[in-house]
């Protein structure tokens, strides 16, 4: 049985910056955790890391990411194209499935396994299951609001959660700065 279950949600707005996720694991028909913390905070707190996929995955991409930080003196494009290098060259990290949103005071950028670094021109991503459907939600309501970047990623993951199936309304948000 194969796990699924996440969305993953970035909202850059001015200077301010959300990240935030929901909490469903699902394996197979059955939600099997609910609380699940898919957001994290590195190289001293200045960068936010989501990851959506395999668990085992995610963990091992999101290692590689902070030695790549590290090595780039937290340069985050920098570090970036480098894991995106890597993931699409190593015979062994070209088969993790999973997808990465990495964010600092300068950029929001999608980290994917076909070596795609992707920064968005609203400051608005999202992955995983209910990824489009936060984005969409995110979008309307960055234009058509003035609401801070962890209220619209609390709303937009609030609407995903009611149209997937693989992702629930326990949000963790994170913000910088």
């Amino acid at each position: 049985m194969e796990a699924h279950g996440t969305t993953i949600l970035a909202v850059r707005r001015d200077d301010r910056l959300a990240l935030g996720g929901d909490g469903q694991v699902t394996l197979g028909a059955t939600a099997i955790k609910h609380g699940a913390r898919k957001i994290r905070r590195v190289a001293k707190d200045k960068v936010l890391v989501g990851f959506a996929g395999s668990t085992a995955d995610s963990v091992t991409l999101l290692e590689r990411f902070e030695e790549k930080l590290s090595q780039c003196q937290a340069n985050l494009t920098r570090a970036a194209i480098e894991l995106a290098k890597q993931w699409r060259t190593d015979r062994m990290l070209r088969r993790l499935e999973a997808s990465l949103i990495v964010a600092d005071q300068s950029a929001v950028l999608l980290i994917s396994g076909s070596g795609d670094v992707m920064e968005p021109d609203d400051g608005v991503i999202g992955i995983g299951s209910g990824g489009a459907y936060a984005t969409a939600a995110a979008r309307a309501l960055v234009r058509h609001t003035d609401m801070a970047p962890a209220d619209v990623v609390r709303e937009a993951l609030g609407i995903a959660a009611d149209i997937c199936v693989y992702t629930n309304d326990r949000i963790h948000v994170e913000v910088l700065p």
